[in-house]
């Protein structure tokens, strides 16, 4: 090794020996006869002291060392003068006196300072090899090993067999579009990158691995946002011959694992359970966030026979009037503006009619532009209904169920946001349960999988499957901390005539059932066991567990929100004779390209 020590190693008991440190120059700081150099590597930073009257040529290096030099420094290491210990660094008691230098490399002058905060995220992106030495990036890709180091622990005690599932696979509908990848040794044929390990793990139940699991890599060619990437990492796991309690179970205690040791905190065991149904009746959404309150509270009992037309034809259609209560902060007062511009919102965003609302100036009174519809005991009712006292606003929306309550749980996200009213460094973790199996598709007229085609319907409900299958629940269950969904699975369907039901469900005909998952509904054939499982995403556990803004910030090498990487540039056109080998039309394809390889 060129270093003997890293520079976040060194403490008072190496005071007296003589070390050798490699690394990054911090800083550089010329007192004349002193200068001294901050040197970094991923372990931490130690100061160097360069006395210049020790050797003109040492002096000589020592001044021309700029910012990202890399350097190695043998010196005697020796305590720090009193008034000039650095208690908030491991290495602050010592320093290093430098006896000899010798410079690995230079660099050239950076385009943005790393620990500059301002920089922006495309400037970085593009010098990814420069933004990855700044010490948040180094905690955090740090942090996801140690997390993913915890998780191995846990499950290799747990008996779980990690194995290696294809990455060139068949490509088979599972919820988004496919990344292809044409096969040169069979014209006219394409694998897919797998969106999940989805039916490798199913088959591997099948074969008798019972309990298996992989830190895998899945691809989904889908738009992109914050906490979307086309390419993610999930700790993928199945077991067999267990019920859905038995998933969750073990699951909880690897997540109960990760929090204690990685981040200190214990997360008491079970986990709260909370129905899909609760969910959104309370939260609007399927993944509530539990840190704050303001709960959705049904309206439609105090607003029957009101006489207000709106309110009156609403429920007669089988809508429901659902209310949010919101106490602004200190000094936040809303305009008509304000609430105009709530209105339009939800409407363009969320389908909602409109929005009406009641300030509570007192005891059975509330300033509104529909007050004068409803009497004093009526206005009282809604106060006590909605939970609200003198000052708070009542926001109401009357629709169908699920738009009322979709656009009060965005309304109530976005205050929650805005006001501040999410406390820092809380963590509330939940399963919701009891899901839908199917939801209807409007436009295409049939029934679409909540989650995906392998999951099974809980037994009591398969009757249902023949005449009213939109009432069928599935037996999946989603992990969700601090209203991010982290994790979600299911228990699978082992039958093969429950599958090929399912199939039918959604609107797949036996060919293209068997062209699509014929390996698997053989498989279903040859003694499958009773199994389940479920996925975590890491990057997302990562980004909640460190408070990230983005995923993008744990990830080594994140694409943009156009699924492009700045730094390689990909992606990027193929050459003609590339496209040739693959039996690609090499004319039509660089029509289409942009750019020019």
């Amino acid at each position: 090794m060129l270093r003997t020590v890293t520079c976040g190693e060194l403490n008072k008991g190496f005071v007296g020996k003589g070390e050798t440190l490699t690394g990054w120059v911090d800083t550089r700081r010329d007192h004349g006869n002193l200068i001294f150099v901050d040197l970094r590597d991923r372990y931490g930073v130690t100061q160097v002291v360069f006395n210049t009257q020790m050797s003109a040529d040492m002096h000589k290096k020592a001044e021309s060392l700029r910012s990202e030099f890399v350097v190695r420094v043998k010196g005697k290491v020796q305590a720090r003068p009193a008034g000039t210990v650095n208690a908030k660094i491991p290495t602050g008691e010592i320093e290093l006196v430098a006896e000899e230098i010798e410079i690995l490399n230079t660099c050239q002058p950076l385009p943005f300072e790393l620990e500059e905060k301002s920089v922006g995220e495309e400037l970085r992106l593009e010098y990814r090899f420069l933004d990855l030495r700044r010490r948040e990036m180094v905690e955090n890709l740090t942090f996801r090993h140690r997390v993913l180091k915890l998780v191995h622990e846990y499950l290799d005690k747990q008996g779980f067999i990690e194995v290696e599932t294809p990455y060139l696979t068949k490509s088979t509908p599972e919820g988004a579009r496919d990344f292809l990848v044409p096969a040169r040794l069979n014209p006219g044929t394409f694998y897919a990158l797998p969106q999940s390990p989805q039916l490798f793990k199913q088959i591997l139940m099948v074969s008798g691995y019972d309990r298996y699991y992989q830190i895998a890599r899945c691809f989904r060619d889908e738009d992109l946002r914050k906490d979307r990437q086309p390419e993610h990492t999930q700790i993928d796991l199945e077991m067999s011959f267990i019920g859905e309690e038995d998933i969750m179970g073990v699951v909880e205690g690897m997540i109960a694992h990760v929090f204690k040791h990685a981040k200190k905190i214990d997360i008491k065991l079970p986990l709260r359970r909370m129905s899909y149904q609760e969910a959104m009746d309370k939260y609007g959404c399927d993944k509530p966030d539990l840190r704050y309150g303001m709960e959705i509270k049904n309206l439609t009992p105090v607003f029957e026979k009101s006489g207000f037309r709106v309110f009156d034809e609403t429920i007669a259609n089988g809508g429901e009037i659902r209310g949010l209560c919101l106490t602004p902060p200190a000094g936040v007062e809303f305009s008509r503006k304000d609430f105009d511009d709530l209105t339009k919102w939800l409407q363009q965003d969320y389908g909602a009619k409109g929005l009406a609302w009641f300030k509570v100036t007192g005891p059975a009174q509330a300033e509104s532009p529909i007050q004068k519809f409803f009497d004093a005991a009526r206005i009282q009712k809604i106060i006590e209904t909605a939970g609200a006292k003198t000052g708070d606003i009542i926001f109401i929306v009357a629709d169908k169920f699920k738009t009322a309550v979709i656009a009060l749980g965005a309304l109530r996200c976005s205050f929650a946001e805005k006001y501040k009213m999410i406390p820092e460094g809380k963590f509330e973790l939940l399963w919701v349960v009891d899901f839908p199996l199917f939801e209807w598709n409007e436009e295409e007229k049939r029934c679409d999988a909540c989650h995906h085609p392998f999951t099974s319907p809980k037994p009591e409900d398969v009757p249902l499957l023949d005449k009213e299958p939109l009432k069928a629940r599935a037996r999946a269950y989603d992990l969700i901390i601090n209203g991010t969904e982290t994790g979600g699975g299911s228990i699978r369907i082992h039958d093969q005539a429950v599958q090929s039901k399912i199939f039918q469900l959604l609107n797949f005909t036996p060919e293209q059932a068997e062209a699509q998952f014929g390996f698997l509904l053989k498989a279903l054939t040859f003694g499958a066991p009773p199994h389940g499982g479920l996925a975590i995403g890491v990057d997302r556990l990562i980004t909640l567990l460190m408070n990230r803004e983005s995923i993008r910030e744990v990830i080594a090498f994140p694409k943009t929100q156009k699924g492009t990487c700045l730094m390689t540039d990909a992606p990027s056109p193929a050459t003609e004779r590339q496209l040739k080998e693959l039996n690609l039309d090499a004319k039509k394809m660089w029509l289409h390209h942009p750019k020019k390889a």
